[in-house]
């Protein structure tokens, strides 16, 4: 009995330390992916170069990490997740000390390049690691944890970029994130592995059906569905993270101040949402009607902020409550996900599915761009609104526990 409790103690101790390293590897990859905005006019400024130019830069790193993350989901699972894990963390903070540490504007672009190699493991491996390490009745909460150490990274990214910054200039900021994630890399290497069997013995099992397995389960009805709804949600994001300040201002005559406030509470509640949800996932097995009520509530806010002109304090409520149920939804979400993947295919699976960030972030600047080139703000929040409704058939029509 005693040994027997030393192994269910030394299980939990492992898991424990899988999320809290796998939530890190999470961290500095919304991080990375923040780095450059804040620096911009400094950088841009040094190589005396265009904002066309310098977006070079955020375009080679997206195209790369959309082409390249099914392909790193498939290494995943056939070379291991950890392996891989840290692989893409040396890669990406490599990229960025070499981008610091030569002045070539054109390295600086291949260095953003090759970061993108390095940013498409992370979620494969992540959540590849998660659920094989994690108890199927801790998988929600895991989640959830995992999910919010990124959100925090991009909120961390912007002030502590710009203190170090100031301390050393924006290639002693660069220098500084890149040792900041070689450093997470050492943990996660020298990190031991628990057995799948010691604490999620279903996984320890192959998949049952080895037909499945390969680019036929990435094209099967269940995978597209959530492919297309990882890109709604991305689009739904897109929209009111980077539109919703300047529609605001032309739809109602918002001061910037307060349509920023709305915004920043927005992403908050969200984060604070995450938490809940994570709860939320413990409790029930209903994920995909948690995600739905979510969505309806973010379509139905979105409407409304759309139709009424809300006073400042109402429309920072609005936005918060918006962000809340935005946040609810993504341990819900990845359980979603999790409950059509076949064991032995959580990296190929996550790898692809999550692809839909990428392709709803190429997607939606040019939907909402035009909308407010056209001078239609109020559309802004409207087609939120729609995208959520759109996002609401995905999980609806998903088919039930994987078998």
């Amino acid at each position: 009995m005693t040994q027997a409790a030393d192994i269910v103690s030394a299980s939990r101790t492992s898991y424990i330390r899988v999320v809290a390293a796998v939530s890190a590897a999470h961290f500095v990859s919304h991080y990375y992916i923040i780095m450059l905005a804040p620096l911009l006019p400094v950088v841009r400024a040094e190589y005396g170069v265009s904002y066309t130019e310098i977006g070079l830069a955020f375009a080679v790193f997206n195209i790369v990490s959309a082409a390249l993350q099914t392909p790193a989901g498939f290494l995943v699972d056939r070379l291991g997740a950890r392996a891989l894990l840290v692989a893409g963390l040396v890669i990406g903070s490599s990229a960025f000390v070499i981008a610091g540490l030569i002045d070539s504007f054109w390295v600086l672009i291949a260095m953003f390049a090759v970061a993108g190699v390095g940013n498409t493991v992370y979620h494969p491996a992540d959540y590849a690691l998660l659920s094989h390490h994690v108890p199927s009745d801790r998988i929600g909460q895991a989640f959830s944890v995992h999910t919010f150490a990124g959100m925090l990274g991009s909120a961390v990214a912007p002030g502590s970029l710009l203190v170090m910054q100031s301390l050393w200039g924006w290639r002693g900021a660069f220098i500084g994130a890149g040792t900041f994630g070689i450093a997470v890399a050492a943990i996660l290497l020298a990190m031991r592995d628990q057995p799948v069997a010691a604490v999620n013995p279903a996984l320890a099992r192959p998949a049952k059906d080895p037909t499945g397995t390969g680019w036929r389960i990435l094209l099967s009805p269940p995978i597209l569905l959530n492919l297309v709804f990882f890109a709604l949600l991305a689009m739904i994001s897109g929209g009111l993270n980077n539109y919703s300040v300047v529609a605001l201002g032309a739809l109602y005559g918002t001061p910037i101040g307060t349509a920023n406030a709305a915004l920043t509470g927005n992403l908050l509640w969200s984060a604070i949402g995450v938490l809940i949800g994570g709860v939320l996932v413990g409790r029930t097995t209903r994920h995909g009607t948690v995600a739905a009520v979510g969505l309806a509530a973010m379509a139905l806010l979105t409407a409304l902020i759309a139709e009424i002109d809300f006073g400042a304090l109402m429309l920072v409520a609005v936005m918060s409550l918006s962000g809340f149920f935005s946040g609810v939804i993504m341990p819900s979400r990845d359980m979603i996900v999790r409950e059509v993947t076949p064991p032995g295919s959580f990296g190929k699976v996550f790898g692809f599915v999550t692809t839909g960030f990428n392709i709803g972030g190429i997607i939606s600047p040019l939907i909402f761009g035009a909308i407010m080139d056209h001078a239609s703000p109020q559309l802004v929040f409207l087609s939120v609104a729609a995208f959520s409704m759109l996002a609401i058939i995905t999980v609806a029509t998903r088919p039930r526990q994987r078998a």
